[in-house]
């Protein structure tokens, strides 16, 4: 039996990350003249859907839970689906956005003052009445690409994060952060157009977009096909993740931005690209040995260009952004590797590198704000001048070079050993490339670390300069929240594996979004337990 006031009382917090957002957006931009008043609306939207989110990872756990949006049953209807791993996703990813909020008020950034962390010069405004409603309208089509189970809608959530992130990267107007964002539409642009032709051309060989549905159905159009389309999702995908040889717009874009923009993005829209591969790979094309192949072979290439790239680089933000490449080669290893054992390690890993590399370009922001650079050249002395600051550089750090017990070191054990367990060559040249990126890892963070805090300061540093509490505060909450992760690895672990049962086995996603096929009665929304069963 369906106990129908717990199950309602569920599916009411499915939709809250993507409303809330939208509805505080139009809320803000009416509210323009009212600085205060938009920032407690930004701040009071994101905590209610963090808290949301938080409640569906509980809600999750017990069967993926499916809205109905208009009452539209699947497949007719557009599908909102917590499962495990969006729901997942969708906490990590409130969590972030509230912290970068925070961090933002803190440096002035939504009130239009001035914003030394984004130009490392004081003198550039950003307009209120651009930042709050922009960034809440990224927040709500990174909430609509986790918990959408629709193509085309998945396709919406990348088209609001294109027309949010270009105004957010551009902000100030300075000539430099309009060129890097130029690079950067072009480039989303171009992936939104193969992803939607991909979307075309799958409709004319099933007839459907909604996901589940494809699920049944790719398997039974012709294999050429089936591959063809395939490869032109992971071409789009592949992209907005920054996978090699696709990456290379993305050392150039985000660096320009202000701290805060710089720090999301590195932290969450990558990460919407490898989940949008990660539900594809798993739901779409379980099984597709030769693609895995090439996949391996790209996240090889990723981990080893990306970090040879970070190594030879002598500015902080530019070297962040070649390990941020970098790293998406662990998480392309787990999903490439088609294993439930490689696909939760995947999943471990996104939410640990969500965390920490938001969390290094806040601090980053602050070594700007405290320095008057990135550049490694132009810093120096920062141990003796803000002690704090090289406490709040070296955690993240370590975590991201995967120094044990870290959770960057769980994760990369994750993906080490499933690598050898699954034996092949190419999983085994995985295995050495990851050992090898994580050493590189450590030395590119070293170098920073021993060239910001321990040569000798510049002579134009201030000295006395002290760091503010509203951007130190935001930041050592989103690196604590890392450090929690390696707190509570063990279940957070365990939470992985399920999520990558559920998310392999096919079934229990389907029969939630799709139960009974075309005799599913219109607006009908059901719970379902891991055996697929109602509940």
């Amino acid at each position: 039996m369906i106990d129908t006031a717990a199950l309602w009382s569920v599916q009411t917090l499915v939709p809250l990350p993507v409303l809330v957002p939208l509805f505080a957006a139009g809320l803000t931009l009416a509210l323009h003249r009212y600085a205060n008043v938009q920032r407690i609306v930004s701040v009071a939207a994101l905590s209610i859907t963090t808290a949301a989110s938080a409640g569906l990872i509980w809600a999750a756990d017990n069967g993926p839970v499916v809205v109905d949006v208009g009452g539209w049953a699947a497949p007719v209807g557009i599908a909102l689906v917590a499962d495990r791993l969006s729901a997942l996703m969708v906490t990590v990813s409130g969590v972030v956005l509230l912290c970068v909020l925070l961090y933002s008020l803190g440096q002035g950034i939504a009130e239009g003052e001035d914003d030394p962390a984004g130009d490392g010069r004081v003198g550039g405004t950003i307009p209120v009445a651009i930042f709050h409603p922009t960034y809440l309208v990224l927040a709500a089509g990174v909430a609509n690409a986790f918990l959408t189970g629709d193509l085309f809608n998945l396709y919406v959530g990348f088209e609001i994060l294109l027309a949010a992130s270009s105004v957010l990267l551009t902000l100030g107007g300075t000539a430099e952060r309009v060129r890097a964002g130029s690079v950067y539409i072009v480039v989303t642009v171009m992936s939104s157009l193969l992803f939607l032709t991909a979307i075309a051309l799958i409709y004319g060989a099933t007839g459907t977009v909604n996901m589940a549905q494809l699920a049944e159905r790719l398997p039974e159009i012709d294999p050429t096909v089936r591959v063809a389309l395939q490869a032109l999702l992971l071409l789009a995908f592949g992209i907005k993740a920054a996978i090699f040889p696709l990456a290379a717009w993305l050392p150039d874009s985000y660096p320009t931005a202000p701290a805060p923009v710089t720090a999301v993005f590195a932290g969450l829209l990558t990460k919407v690209g490898v989940y949008a591969i990660l539900r594809t790979q798993t739901l779409l094309f379980p099984s597709s040995a030769a693609v895995d192949q090439v996949l391996m072979a790209l996240a090889l290439a990723t981990m080893l260009i990306g970090i040879l790239g970070a190594v030879a680089q002598n500015d902080v933000k530019r070297l962040l952004s070649f390990t941020l490449v970098s790293h998406i080669g662990y998480m392309i290893f787990g999903v490439a590797l088609a294993s439930e054992g490689g696909t939760a390690a995947a999943i471990f890993y996104v939410v640990h590198h969500i965390s920490v590399q938001t969390a290094l370009f806040l601090v980053v922001g602050l070594v700007e704000w405290r320095g008057g650079s990135t550049s490694l050249d132009r810093l120096g002395g920062l141990a003796r001048l803000a002690p704090v600051l090289a406490i709040l550089f070296f955690v993240p750090a370590m975590n991201l070079a995967g120094i044990p017990p870290f959770s960057g070191f769980l994760g990369k054990v994750g993906l080490i050993t499933e690598g050898v367990r699954d034996g092949s060559g190419l999983a085994w040249a995985l295995v050495v490339g990851s050992v090898a990126t994580s050493l590189l890892t450590l030395y590119a963070v070293v170098k920073a670390w021993n060239k910001a805090f321990w040569q000798d300061a510049p002579s134009d540093i201030v000295p006395d300069r002290a760091l503010p509490r509203g951007l130190v505060l935001p930041t050592g909450a989103l690196i604590a929240f890392g450090l929690a992760l390696t707190v509570v690895a063990g279940p957070l672990y365990g939470y992985a594996e399920r999520a990558a049962r559920t998310s392999m086995d096919g079934f229990t996603y389907v029969n939630a979004v799709y139960p009974g096929g075309a005799e599913r009665g219109q607006g009908e929304s059901v719970e379902v337990s891991e055996e697929g069963e109602g509940s």
